[in-house]
């Protein structure tokens, strides 16, 4: 399975940008990590196989929404009242578990990531 992730860009601060990850093949559970500069990549979303149970990150919930259409293969997460420090670079991810799950160690499969850029 491959998987392409999409959408980022720059943003002002409190503006929304929208990402997508299309899978070349049937996944289960996905998610969303980010890493940015200097730092560990860390978890942000992850939905479950039928798209009925989601997961996210503290510093994410109540601004990010995670969701998925399976006919298309594809999952993205909306991201609202972005902030400078949601800056990073975004990597989808897809598991053979049927989700959610966030830890980074329990997903096969990666997209190549896109990148996010807050400004203040």
């Amino acid at each position: 399975v491959q998987l392409q992730a999409s959408g980022g860009g720059l943003v002002q601060a409190g503006g929304s940008l929208r990402l997508s990850c299309a899978a070349s093949g049937r996944t289960f559970g996905r998610g969303w990590f980010r890493q940015a500069p200097g730092k560990e990549r860390e978890f942000a979303a992850a939905i479950s196989w039928s798209g009925g149970s989601t997961f996210y990150a503290d510093s994410v919930k109540g601004r990010f929404t995670i969701s998925r259409d399976n006919a298309k293969n594809t999952v993205y997460l909306q991201m609202n009242s972005l902030k400078p420090e949601d800056t990073a670079v975004y990597y989808c991810a897809a598991t053979s578990n049927y989700g959610p799950n966030y830890r980074a160690y329990e997903y096969d499969y990666w997209g190549q990531g896109t990148q996010v850029t807050v400004s203040s």
